[in-house]
């Protein structure tokens, strides 16, 4: 009998380095690649140019001020992961306290963010998107400053990107994402 796809199984299977996808024939899939992809915080990549348009003050940085959009962003796609069934369950993830969403306005609007799921020390990093030149990666400095002045140590972002390997992004070996999410899990941290 297939388990129903719930907010505690999606948080058991986080833990044990699985995630859900959801594809065009509405199914959910699962996945644990081999290698995966994560951001050392000490090898965090911000090119000059970028790092002065954060330091600007250009975006307003807001945390969970708007989920529901950043989710609706994300999917707006051509092909998207992000099912009804995702959204359901990760918006109960997020009403729990275990997912969350970093937003950048500009001039009042939202101009881009990302969203993912924390559990103890670990971010494991969902989507993001921009409407705006450079507020995906804005959002992304944020999110990495957040958590490491939080004590997390673990930022999973799954699959490797041009756009991520660009930041400093590197592949590890999935036993090795493992062990670090075994440790990480143990930590107290708190995103919000």
């Amino acid at each position: 009998m297939k388990e129903p796809f719930t907010k505690d199984l999606v948080l058991s299977a986080y833990s044990q380095g699985i995630f859900p996808m959801g594809h065009d024939d509405g199914t959910i899939r699962w996945y644990s690649p081999d290698p995966r992809c994560i951001f050392d915080f000490d090898k965090f990549h911000v090119p000059r140019r970028l790092m002065r348009t954060y330091k600007s003050g250009k975006f307003e940085m807001k945390v969970n001020s708007a989920w529901r959009e950043v989710l609706k962003a994300c999917a707006d796609r051509d092909s998207t992961w992000i099912t009804d069934d995702i959204f359901r369950v990760y918006t109960e993830m997020h009403e729990a306290g275990f997912a969350h969403s970093v937003e950048a306005y500009y001039e009042g609007k939202l101009a881009g963010g990302l969203y993912g799921v924390s559990i103890g020390g670990a971010f494991m990093g969902e989507s993001m998107f921009h409407n705006v030149t450079d507020a995906s990666k804005i959002s992304l400095i944020y999110l990495v400053e957040r958590l490491k002045s939080r004590g997390f140590v673990l930022l999973d972002s799954q699959y490797m990107t041009d756009h991520l390997s660009t930041l400093g992004a590197v592949l590890i070996p999935r036993q090795e994402y493992l062990r670090r999410l075994d440790r990480a899990l143990y930590l107290d941290c708190r995103f919000a």
